[in-house]
């Protein structure tokens, strides 16, 4: 990123920072978490020790990070190397991302830099300036893909409340600050390692699932079939294949006609539609540190927000802070957004006058440039 278009986001965030104290807060027991962040154009600094929301806010307003992170982890010494933190447990934090998804909308609002000649382009698969196919790709926010992600956050809901008896009180959700969500859960499995977490991975997402939990026999023409309303998984996987009680009888002799491995293949094929789409790696990882709630996310400007009504939750005007100061920057961007409620591009290499938040977000995205 060039110097100036840093020092013109550095000066954003700050004012945000000082705006909004308000909205950062440290986790619960800070002083066992370790802390870090990143500044613009350079590297991460780790094993952070802060003990308060004042210490936190003092960390801020004197570095001006890009990005600031938390351990889900408790440490007796959160301050020293990994190997002598002495980890006690971790928060239960999943991810879901909208670019895991593959939605069909994606090509549509694709931001494409070419590596090789570092033009921008939008739907294309090959550079239109060099010809060249390799390309570093960014993503504007997109009502498909949001709608596509509380999708999925609400089967995982779903499935940490009503099998695991998780209280939706111990569930908080955040928007990431880009595409998706963060899941928050307090609760016993707090102490789970990452061995078992993985299970529990497994688990939520439909992973390697066996026919003979959902009813098929040694003998395959004898097996039987979970009823639509039985509970957990089993009561899901009948409603995926079934749909209501009257088709039960009818398809379960398809089924066994078709053979045990034919099952085993739509068992395979539900995963998607009925497991929940989460990063495995984030939740198994027990070490990890997380964008801290409340501050922003340098991918695009917009602030990693709690969502106390997700249905309702719009990341375009509910995670917008950067004020709507006017500025001039040259905009190269391809696609077109909205913030909020406003439309924005697509632009050409244009010199436009716009708000600082959405200015923010294009340089954020690799498409503008303060002029």
């Amino acid at each position: 990123m060039h110097d100036k278009d840093a020092k013109f986001l550095e000066d954003s965030f700050k004012k945000y920072y000082f705006d909004h104290y308000d909205l950062i807060h440290t986790p619960k027991t800070p002083e066992m978490r370790e802390f870090g962040y990143q500044k613009f154009n350079s590297g991460m600094t780790r094993h952070i020790s802060l003990k308060s929301d004042k210490e936190l806010h003092l960390l801020l307003m004197k570095n001006v990070p890009s990005d600031v992170y938390c351990s889900n982890a408790r440490y007796s010494f959160p301050n020293l190397p990994m190997a002598e933190k002495d980890w006690q447990n971790a928060d239960l934090i999943f991810d879901i991302d909208a670019k895991d998804l593959h939605l069909p909308c994606r090509q549509n609002h694709a931001i494409k830099k070419c590596t090789s000649c570092n033009g921008i382009f939008g739907n294309s698969e090959v550079c239109p300036h060099c010809n060249a196919t390799k390309f570093e790709t960014a993503s504007v926010l997109c009502n498909d893909c949001i709608a596509g992600a509380k999708k999925e956050l609400d089967k995982l809901i779903a499935i940490l409340t009503n099998d695991l008896g998780i209280s939706r009180q111990n569930i908080t959700v955040y928007f990431s600050g880009n595409e998706g969500f963060h899941i928050h859960v307090t609760s016993e499995y707090e102490n789970l390692d990452s061995r078992h977490r993985a299970e529990l991975v497994d688990y939520l997402t439909f992973r390697g699932a066996i026919p003979e939990t959902f009813g098929a026999r040694t003998n395959f023409a004898k097996s039987v079939f979970p009823d639509l309303d039985e509970k957990g998984w089993p009561g899901r996987v009948s409603k995926a294949i079934f749909s209501a009680k009257s088709n039960k009888t009818k398809l379960s002799k398809e089924i066994i006609s078709e053979g045990y491995f034919s099952f085993k293949k739509k068992l395979e094929s539900l995963q998607k539609e009925i497991g929940a789409q989460i990063d495995p790696n984030v939740t198994i990882d027990v070490h990890r540190i997380f964008r801290l709630g409340g501050t922003i996310n340098s991918k695009s400007g917009l602030t990693k927000t709690m969502c106390t009504d997700v249905a309702k939750f719009n990341p375009g005007t509910d995670a917008c802070f950067i004020d709507d100061d006017e500025v001039s920057i040259l905009a190269n961007c391809p696609v077109q957004f909205r913030l909020k409620n406003k439309k924005f591009g697509p632009y050409s290499k244009e010199q436009v006058s716009i708000p600082k938040y959405a200015a923010v977000y294009m340089i954020c995205k690799g498409c503008a440039s303060v002029s």
